[in-house]
């Protein structure tokens, strides 16, 4: 496919999406997703950049119901176990909704597949360097979940080891990440942590910086 230029339209609607896409916990109770839809959206994340073209990421479509229970449990365990880390915020923490995955149409664990060997750009980093290639992969699909109108949110309250076992992963594999994915009522106006008063954004004065470590 020859390369194209964008206009401003296309630029803006891009910047758009970006803006726009939100880490989602709230899903429309029994609903679907077109399967052409779905196709396009896993199309994209597998089109995602990666270190030494590695492409170390595994999709997996849980469909089987009982499977899913398995995953809220170990979900729910793990939820358990982060708030007892939280001391002062505890009961303000159980408050939060953590997971979609009990009402979401689509659910999609992100594996990163046992070491291929790749040298070429992760010598230094092998391990870093696949989960950068994989989380660009989530990336891929989180815009272009946004951009069909589907909602989308990473649930990484769980052991990998618990997941690996469930979902059958060969040794050396790691589940890094269980997606979400479908129809919302409404979007959040913001991230729904700073909605809720539990986290802001940073300023980008405070992440940027020239020649030196910001400060």
């Amino acid at each position: 496919m020859p390369s194209i230029e964008f206009n401003e339209d296309q630029r803006q609607a891009i910047y758009s999406v970006i803006q726009q896409r939100r880490d989602m916990r709230h899903f429309c109770k029994n609903s679907q997703v077109d399967p052409d839809v779905l196709k396009r959206i896993l199309m994209a994340a597998h089109q995602a950049p990666s270190v030494g073209l590695m492409q170390p990421w595994r999709f997996i479509r849980i469909q089987s119901a009982k499977i899913r229970q398995e995953v809220i449990h170990l979900v729910e365990e793990e939820r358990q176990k982060t708030a007892a880390l939280m001391d002062h915020r505890q009961a303000e923490f159980l408050q939060l909704k953590i997971s979609g995955i009990e009402d979401c149409a689509e659910l999609i664990a992100v594996v990163l597949a046992p070491d291929d060997g790749t040298v070429l750009g992760r010598r230094t980093m092998p391990q870093t360097m696949a989960l950068c290639s994989a989380s660009c992969a989530i990336q891929n699909m989180w815009l272009a979940a946004r951009a069909e109108n589907l909602g989308m949110g990473w649930v990484s309250f769980f052991q990998p080891q618990d997941i690996a076992e469930l979902l059958a992963c060969p040794q050396g594999s790691k589940p890094i990440a269980l997606l979400c994915l479908g129809p919302v009522q409404q979007f959040y106006d913001r991230p729904m942590l700073e909605q809720l008063d539990w986290r802001h954004p940073e300023n980008f004065e405070k992440v940027y910086a020239e020649d030196q470590y910001p400060v």
